[in-house]
This record gives C-alpha cells, structure tokens and sequence, in this order.
C-alpha cells in the first residue's frame, strides 16, 4: 500500500487511494505530501539509517588514539556491512544477536522482495540454556532419540512425568542419558529429577512452562540447526544477519513461517526448514515457497531427523530441495559459507 510522510508535522500514512508519485494533503495539518510505494520507501529508509551508522562510526574512530584505528576501521566496516560481525562474539553466550539492527538487513530483503517480515528478535539471544541444550540433544541423537520422543509424547498426552529405564542399556550409555537428564535438569528443563541407583531408573518430572513444552515438541531442532549456521558461518569469518521463527506475508497476504534464516555478507539467504517428525506431506509447500523467495536449491535446506543419508540424497535429486539429517547438516553448510 502507498505510503507518506508529512515533512512539515513528521505525521506518517497509509493511502490506498492517490497514485504514487503524486500528492495528497497530510491528514493532520493538511500540508501536501508526496506519495510512494511502500518497498521504495523502505529501501531509501534503511539507506539512510545505514548512512548514518556510517557516520557514527567515523566520528568514533576520529575520536580514538591512533592506537585504537585499526579497531574502530572494523567497527565502521561491521556497522555498515548489513550483517552481524560474528567473528567477534561468543554465538553461545550473547544477545547483541536479537536486536533491531542485526535483523535490518534481513527486514530489507525482504521489503525488496515485497514481502513483510516480523521478527521475534529474542528467538535469536543465546544468553540463556536453549541452544545449549539442543546442542547436546543433537550430538547425542542417536542416544536421546528415544528420551525426546518420550517427553514430547507425555506432553501430548498431559502427563506429568516419565521415568527411564537404564538396566538394559550398556553402562555408557546408561550413563550418558543419566548425565543428559542431570544437566537438563540443573538448567531448569525439567521440574524434578531423581536416579533410582539399585533399580536404575531415572524419574522425571516434566517442567509446566509453556517454552519448554516448545522445545521439546521441535523446538530443539530449530536451535541446533540455528547454533550449527552460527558456528560455520564464524569458523568462514563471515558476517550474517539472521532469525530464528520468521513470520513472512507475502503481497497476497499468503503467511508462512521460516524456521532458520541467514543472510551472510554478499550471498543469497539460506533458510533451514526443521522437522523432527512427519514432513512428507509438507513436500510440495515447501518446493513454492523456495520458488517465491528466489532462493537456490542448495541454500533451502530440509533437516529431518529420521532421514537416512541414503534417504536425503535420494530425495534431494527427486525434489528441487536439499535434503538432510542432522549428521550431514554440518557438512552441507560447510560447502555454502
């Protein structure tokens, strides 16, 4: 929809009725406007603020001792690089990630596209135990399959609890879900935890806070992919903008959500779609929306979790998709940072 800004009272419009690039008097003090189209205004808006960032950070670097220029060049290149300098921080421990500025970038590829894009930004902060426990979810998956699924089938059903039975595992891996279901529990994830040694039976009470219901019920997975997009594309020394959840309307007023998103520094996006149970019927929605967005095969990706390798690469030459499980996640993204 056609928008103005009134230059005289700062007041700001939506017109569906004058054409673009003619006036209309402002609706509060009746100066004339100008009218434009909402994607031009937006790029001209998100110009200018990087324009001015710009800005800032040359009067910093003058302000600093000659000792310090090497430094404040880096700040000015990061600030007007449209992406997050990810080299410079801890991706597991930070929340300079959910801000306003780092999704900018992100915000104006997708007004470019004429498609609106709301973010959460704390979907993104990693200052809390989310990302830590995906992480150890998803190394170990092979191990945890059966505890996650456990969890996420008790919260269907509103049970309060669960209990594991350890005796007729090895003593490693009897061991190693202990330790899981300890450390989850120190983080909070679930309300009670108590390890029966004779027995060796593990009794979990299942944490009520709706977040955590979330992350067991898939939300898990879109953590892990989100930390492993983190850490390659820091490894490759390349900045990023990137989301976690983002909500995207197109012109048609068509809604879908996109589970894992980047735009590193001078690439197209890649947008990592999470599955952790049934995604065959989701097959054909998602070959559209990767047709919508503009974006490569390659760089559209489709991790599930049951997937054999097999299965992936056999997929991945049938459909005009990437296909992978968490094991290859890794690899695959190596090849596009």
């Amino acid at each position: 929809m056609p928008i103005y800004r009134c230059n005289e009272c700062s007041f700001v419009s939506e017109d569906a009725v004058t054409t673009i690039g003619t006036r209309v008097a402002c609706g509060r003090c009746g100066t004339p406007c100008m009218v434009y189209g909402t994607v031009f205004y937006v790029e001209k808006l998100v110009e200018r603020y990087f324009s001015a960032l710009r800005e800032v950070a040359a009067l910093q670097q003058a302000d600093k001792p000659a000792a310090d220029a090497g430094t404040a060049q880096t700040a000015a290149e990061d600030s007007s690089s449209s992406a997050a300098a990810l080299t410079s921080i801890d991706p597991n421990n930070t929340t300079l990630l959910a801000t306003a500025e780092q999704h900018a970038p992100l915000l104006a590829w997708f007004a470019a596209r004429q498609i609106e894009a709301r973010f959460d930004y704390a979907l993104v902060d990693t200052s809390g135990f989310f990302d830590d426990a995906a992480r150890m979810l998803g190394e170990g998956f092979g191990l945890y399959a059966e505890l996650i699924d456990r969890v996420r089938f008790a919260y269907r059903k509103s049970h309060g609890w669960i209990n594991l039975e350890l005796g007729k595992l090895s003593q490693k891996d009897a061991q190693a879900i202990n330790t899981l279901c300890r450390q989850l529990y120190s983080h909070t994830f679930f309300a009670r935890y108590h390890y029966q040694k004779p027995e060796k039976i593990v009794r979990l009470t299942l944490q009520t806070a709706p977040a955590i219901r979330q992350f067991f019920d898939g939300g898990w997975l879109e953590w892990y992919a989100f930390m492993e997009l983190l850490t390659q594309l820091r490894m490759h020394g390349r900045g990023a903008s990137c989301a976690r959840s983002v909500k995207v309307v197109f012109p048609n007023e068509d809604l879908h959500e996109l589970d894992v998103i980047a735009l590193p520094d001078g690439q197209s996006p890649i947008c990592i779609e999470c599955k952790s149970g049934e995604f065959r019927r989701d097959i054909d929605k998602y070959l559209r929306l990767r047709k919508r967005l503009g974006i490569d095969r390659s760089r559209f990706i489709v991790c599930a979790t049951d997937l054999t390798d097999e299965q992936a690469a056999g997929l991945t030459k049938m459909y005009e998709l990437t296909f992978v499980n968490l094991s290859s996640l890794k690899p695959h993204l190596e090849t596009l940072v």
